[in-house]
């Protein structure tokens, strides 16, 4: 740029550099391979239900931020490189001879199972070997929190076992909570309790106003 004389100068740029708190090492972001889930039919059903007045939102002004939200659907990253929170049930597939050195970027090489003794069967039929031969490594990526909070009103009630508070409980009546984590946390319930269960969680949500201090 000097050499073309097109260098107007420098100087120095105030900014905040990320220093991890356990290490103190500079915390240097960087992209790597993310879990993602196609939402867009679980919005389109919590956004159904609202209109066809099956969930009801109260006060209805906040109905506005719903939709927004939920007829606007993006594909949601669920996987963060925390050191607490749900371990994401994906095993990266390692069989010798066939499969030596899988590759993380390639979502070929993973099965998914609720167990890893189910990732491993389905791993022996992906990939036509005996399951002795099959190594699975668990991924070391956790659930978003909105994933995890979003299961909350079946997991709470002993889901997926047959259990008398899930039958005696579930859906519930009412939720109450602030309008801040309108689109964060109980869309996501909506959605997810719709996805698994078929059934809505509950009827009505009550947003609550927010006191802030300066």
């Amino acid at each position: 740029m000097k050499e073309m004389n097109i260098f107007h100068g420098e100087e120095d740029n105030a900014m905040r550099l990320g220093i991890c708190s356990r290490s103190g090492d500079v915390i240097e972001p960087i992209q790597i391979p993310q879990w993602w889930i196609d939402n867009t039919n679980m919005a389109k059903r919590a956004a159904d239900a609202v209109r066809n007045k099956e969930l009801k939102i109260t006060p209805e002004a906040h109905e506005r931020t719903w939709f927004q939200y939920l007829d606007n659907p993006r594909d949601w990253c669920i996987s963060r490189q925390l050191w607490w929170g749900h371990r994401i049930p994906a095993y990266m597939v390692k069989i010798p001879g066939k499969l030596d050195n899988p590759d993380s970027a390639n979502k070929e090489h993973w099965v998914v199972g609720k167990t890893y003794e189910d990732a491993l069967e389905r791993a022996a039929n992906k990939f036509k070997v005996n399951k002795s031969k099959i190594t699975l490594i668990q991924d070391e990526d956790v659930l978003d929190t909105w994933y995890s909070s979003g299961i909350l009103p079946f997991s709470s009630l002993r889901w997926p076992d047959d259990h008398a508070d899930f039958k005696e409980f579930f859906p519930t009546a009412l939720l109450e909570t602030g309008h801040d984590i309108l689109f964060f946390w109980v869309a996501r319930m909506v959605m997810m309790t719709l996805e698994v269960t078929d059934q809505l969680p509950f009827k009505e949500v009550f947003l609550h106003a927010i006191v802030r201090d300066a």
